[in-house]
Formats: structure tokens, sequence, C-alpha cells
């Protein structure tokens, strides 16, 4: 250190005692400096509620450079929106460093893209469903719904096939449980049928014209085969090929689509198990099948043996129909799907 000599013995300090003097002198100022705020010029509280606040700081937003649109000048959640809505407007678009001598491309202005709608004419398959639904509308329904056993059907499909094959003919599960619906439809006429509600008459058809819906390109087809009372499993398999091959190529005929009097829908080929299936006016009934899982079943003897379980559900008009009516004749036609050995008693 190094002593500094002033004038005067009397003014003669030690270097400590200058720099203590002079902060003490230095603070004293300050706080002399230092007067209170007065309340007008503190910055008013924004009024806000807590999640317009939180909006705010999400954002990045000075509630103090907005201006509320809400009573005594609350900023409302409108106005956050419109500020950033007019921000998003004003914000210049950023343009990225491209190398020398790259093509440019024009900019492309995302905000000013929009969709543009579609509009479609009814096919005449819409046509056709939109007019049976909506007169589906006007049925009760009543469902009801159960799980069959299909393992001996599997394994007899299986041994089936080979002959079908010889036959140039696909058999797949669907012409035995079209077969099936058609003997326990001869021990209850009452699901074969069309109601006609103006004239409160019941027609009992004689004619087993089941139809098969089809997922076809087009859109949803219902065509019937008809007679299959009269028809062996291998005809009902042959003529339910030559109607999916119609149906994908949209050809089929009137006289394949009209006058069915039951219907049978598998919609365990996309993946499904149990539905509410929409009854087709006139008809009184339909039914819709799931598809077929293997899954765990206890036996007789309580040992959990691999069981093919699908699900089934059936829709009938409860106007001309009753739910006990409906389950018997569940029970029967799931007796001979069960052990379809039992349907070599009633083909004629």
């Amino acid at each position: 250190l190094v002593d500094i000599e002033v004038q005067g013995a009397e003014d003669e300090l030690p270097l400590d005692s200058v720099a203590s003097k002079a902060m003490e002198e230095s603070s004293k100022a300050a706080d002399e400096s230092e007067e209170p705020e007065s309340p007008s010029a503190r910055p008013a509280k924004v009024l806000a509620t807590p999640v317009v606040r939180r909006m705010a700081q999400e954002n990045n937003i000075d509630l103090n450079t907005l201006t509320g649109t809400g009573p005594q000048g609350r900023i409302l959640k409108e106005d956050i929106l419109n500020f950033l809505k007019s921000s998003s407007r004003e914000k210049p678009v950023k343009k990225e460093m491209e190398p020398v001598g790259a093509p440019v491309d024009s900019p492309v202005d995302i905000t000013e893209k929009t969709a543009t709608d579609k509009v479609l004419k009814l096919t005449p398959y819409q046509k056709a469903m939109h007019k049976a639904m909506t007169a589906s509308l006007l049925i009760p329904h009543f469902t009801y719904s159960d799980e069959v056993d299909m393992t001996q059907l599997v394994s007899l499909r299986k041994q089936m096939k080979k002959i079908s094959e010889e036959e140039d003919v696909k058999l797949t599960f669907m012409p035995f449980l079209i077969k099936a619906a058609s003997l326990a439809l001869l021990q209850f006429p009452s699901l074969n049928a069309v109601y006609h509600p103006a004239d409160e008459v019941i027609v009992h058809k004689a004619s087993h014209n089941i139809g098969i819906a089809l997922d076809s390109p087009h859109g949803l087809a219902v065509p019937n085969i008809k007679n299959v009372q009269c028809k062996s499993i291998l005809e009902i398999a042959r003529e339910l090929n030559s109607l999916q091959v119609l149906g994908s190529r949209g050809q089929l005929s009137q006289q394949q689509l009209t006058n069915g009097t039951f219907s049978l829908s598998n919609i365990g080929n996309l993946g499904g198990t149990y539905t509410k299936p929409v009854i087709s006016p006139p008809e009184v009934a339909i039914g819709a099948l799931g598809k077929s899982q293997l899954v765990p079943r206890y036996d007789r003897d309580m040992n959990l043996v691999p069981r093919s379980i699908m699900a089934v559900s059936w829709s009938a008009d409860h106007r001309v129909l009753d739910g006990a009516t409906v389950c018997r004749f569940s029970n029967l036609w799931k007796r001979m799907v069960e052990r379809p050995e039992t349907m070599l008693l009633h083909l004629k």
C-alpha cells in the first residue's frame, strides 16, 4: 500500500478510514436519493383468469402488451387467440440457406391451401341400401346372440374340401350354415316370411330364398340363393361362388337381388364377433355370423380343450316374432351346426 500525504497533520487519516468514510457518504447519498414510489407510478395489475395467464405464459406473451376486451379491461381467452392469429400472419417466413447453384422453388403459403369438398351422387347399390335401411328404421328389432362350437364342422369341411375341389367348387363354411338355416326354417316357417304392415298380413314363404350380404367394391349387395330347401350343400356352394364373382364385378341381376325371404351376413370375414344385424324389409329376420376363434373350453371331464367357437346374432321383427320363437330357432340351427352329421337326417 502507498501512504498518501495530505496537507496538515490533523487531516492525515489512514487509507482504510478514508475508504470507510467514502462508503458511508455514498450510502447516505443513495438513501437520500431514494424516494418512496407513489401509487400512481406503479403499473396497474392486469385483469385475467389463471387459465388466460397460463396461455400467455405458454406462448411467451406479455399480458401488459394486450388490450383486454372484457369487463374493466379484463383480458379474455379470445384476446390471446386473436393475438396469436395476428402474430402468425405478420410473422415472416424464415427462408433456409440454399446451396449456390441449387434450383430455387417458389415459396408456398401453406395457410392458403384449403381442402376441396367432393360431391358424389349415390350409386344404384347405395340407392337401394338407402331405401331399404330407411324402411328398416320403422322395425322394432329384437336381437338374440349365442356362441356355436364349430369344431366338428371344421373337421368335416376339411374332409369335404378335397371332394369339392374335384367338382371345381370352393367350399367354405357358409354353404353348411345356409343349409342348416334352411332346415331350421322348415320347423319355424314364421321366420321365413314377409310382412306387409299396411295390410297387416304375414306371408310364410314356401321357397327359402336366403340372401347373403356381400361386401362388393360397389357397396353392400344382398343377392339371394333361390330354393335353398331343394339344394344340396355342394349346389349351394357352387351358386354362392357364382354370386360372389358377379358381385365383385358389379354384374348382379335384379332377379338375384329381389324376392329374398331370409338373410345371413358373414361379418367374420372382416374380423367381427357380435353385432346387431339390420332387417331388410319386407323380411322379418336376419342372422349375422362372427369369426370362428380357437379358444379353451371345458369338456365333460372338466379338462381344458381347444374348441373353434363362432358368435352368432339374430335380429327379428318384434311386431310379428317373439323372442322365444327366435331362441328356439337358433337352438335348432346351433345343434345342426355343432353336429353336422344330423343334417343328413333331414336332407331331401
